[in-house]
């Protein structure tokens, strides 16, 4: 089996020969080949390649289009700033406004890094099309509209202008529905929405104003013919009642939630990936410990599973620990079970 084949068989309940790899790197994948995450970010030609040097070298199944949060935000208007050794940084077009109105309108095929997005899926197509899987990247409602507004004036229109703050995340949901759209034409297989705020947001809060519209971009997302991937970061067990109604085909699982609580909640249709600690399970850790905390992760889980971290592999993490980290797992009937 190749990685797309894995990668298929896995998330349609199949056996497969072992548990595909799909880690998320960003600048480590950068400085790995000699490159820094300024280029990594505003040109898709770095992206693409360094994310194909690493499936190669280290054995991924999948070829990833994640640079960083503020694609869609640049499309609203905000500034980009790129730095060599860190994300970049965005301004926030809405930070002493609540005027939509002065919002740019989005546009995947003009909107300078939504369109270099797409050239990265486009690239991966043409080359590795059918070996390995393609994910391509939108951001949830909450996480674009905190973008937008910045973190805590959107925060506080959550308590005390629902009206505004839906408002704006349905302007982001609708946006990123278009980008979904426009990166599944060109080839990914697989859209993650990045929604890593909802996870410092209370229950009736998220299933009230997040969750359904977290539901209309997952639902576009299938209805387009690929399938959805949830992100959220940190602790979200206190989301999971909720999430298990948005119908999600795989969830990434941070390192400060229980997987088998995952697992229980959301049943056994969809694939977890996760959730090793990024830091002190795979950057400060040795090869063998990595292979153990694997192993117990997929223990835990069950199927369907996919191997990664809780979040992105950081900089710095030694290559053998990578290496460990993406080792063929065996896949084992019985996890079915």
């Amino acid at each position: 089996m190749n990685g797309f084949e894995r990668y298929m068989a896995i998330l349609k309940g199949k056996p497969v020969d072992f548990i595909p790899r799909t880690p998320i790197l960003m600048q480590f994948a950068a400085e790995h080949i000699g490159s820094d995450y300024a280029k990594f970010a505003s040109d898709h030609r770095v992206l693409v390649e360094a994310n194909e040097v690493c499936a190669k070298e280290f054995g991924f199944d999948q070829l990833s289009c994640i640079s960083d949060p503020y694609r869609e935000t640049q499309g609203f208007g905000s500034e980009v700033t790129y730095v060599p050794d860190g994300p970049p940084r965005s301004t926030h077009p809405l930070q002493a406004t609540k005027d939509l109105s002065v919002l740019a309108q989005p546009d995947p095929f003009t909107s300078e890094r939504m369109l270099d997005r797409i050239k990265a899926v486009e690239s991966y197509k043409q080359k590795f099309g059918g070996e390995y899987s393609i994910l391509g990247w939108v951001e949830g409602p909450a996480a674009e509209a905190a973008d937008l507004r910045d973190l805590t004036p959107f925060m506080i229109d959550l308590l005390d202008d629902e009206a505004f703050a839906c408002e704006l995340m349905d302007r982001c949901t609708d946006n990123a529905i278009a980008f979904a759209r426009a990166q599944i034409e060109a080839g990914a297989d697989t859209i993650g929405i990045g929604d890593a705020i909802a996870s410092q947001i209370d229950p009736d809060t998220y299933e009230q104003l997040i969750l359904p519209r977290e539901k209309r971009q997952v639902e576009a997302i299938q209805e387009m013919g690929a399938f959805a991937k949830l992100h959220i970061c940190g602790n979200i067990t206190h989301l999971l009642p909720g999430i298990a109604d948005l119908g999600i085909d795989i969830i990434d699982v941070d390192h400060m939630v229980n997987l088998s609580e995952v697992r229980k909640t959301l049943g056994n249709h969809v694939a977890i990936a996760g959730n090793m600690d990024p830091v002190s399970v795979i950057l400060n850790a040795t090869p063998q410990s990595i292979r153990e905390a694997t192993n117990r992760a997929y223990r835990e889980a069950g199927n369907p599973f996919l191997v990664n971290a809780g979040c992105e592999i950081p900089p710095g993490t030694p290559i053998e620990n990578l290496k460990a980290l993406c080792e063929p797992l065996a896949f084992k009937l019985k996890a079915l079970e």
